[in-house]
């Protein structure tokens, strides 16, 4: 790689002018880097730019309750985005940006080694499926992708804000995650996962 990556983290890139201008930091994922879940997002808002971590604030709030319902925590998961630099004004990161940063989400991946990845909203579905989708009526469902050799499981899943607009959107997002920690092997009784023994 052109620009540093050490381990799962990010520490320079100047791959897009308008990122690089926009952002105050590099945003890189959280958690175990051993997950057996792993959350891809869109990229970094605000908030997460200023506090130097993906889905904080409200977004944040939500996914943690959610997590919480069905067995996990935010220390059980890891979480990252397709881009890496805030787009100004929080616009969607183009589909150049996203080709940029597409090489360090799949270095990623392949560290991290996920049971399952769920893609939070339209632009991480999109990018990793690689076709158009309708989040809201494709939520819950289970697709295999390859990233480079390895096959990969991706559960699409609503993104945690769109509960904040529409309640309505709770019990899909709130399904969505419970499939997750079944695919993961969480047991929601205790939090543990029974793939430890494995």
């Amino acid at each position: 790689m052109d620009e540093q990556m050490e381990g799962v983290c990010v520490t320079a890139c100047e791959r897009c002018p308008a990122l690089v201008e926009s952002r105050s930091r590099i945003v890189n994922g959280t958690g175990p880097e051993d997950a057996d879940v792993l959350f891809v997002g869109e990229g970094p808002g605000a908030q997460e730019d200023s506090e130097g971590e993906p889905f904080v604030g409200r977004s944040g709030s939500v996914l943690d309750d959610g997590l919480r319902q069905v067995g996990l925590a935010r220390a059980d998961i890891r979480i990252t985005n397709c881009v890496r630099c805030r787009p100004p004004e929080n616009r969607d990161p183009t589909k150049t940006e996203l080709a940029h940063c597409r090489e360090y989400l799949e270095r990623e991946i392949e560290l991290v080694d996920p049971e399952v990845i769920v893609t939070l909203g339209k632009v991480p579905t999109e990018h990793l499926l690689e076709r158009s989708a309708a989040v809201t009526k494709e939520a819950g469902t289970l697709e295999e992708i390859r990233i480079g050799e390895t096959p990969r499981r991706v559960l699409i899943c609503v993104h945690p804000a769109a509960t904040l607009y529409d309640r309505s959107q709770s019990e899909t997002f709130e399904a969505a995650l419970e499939r997750a920690a079944d695919l993961a092997g969480v047991d929601s009784g205790s939090g543990q996962t029974r793939l430890d023994g494995f």
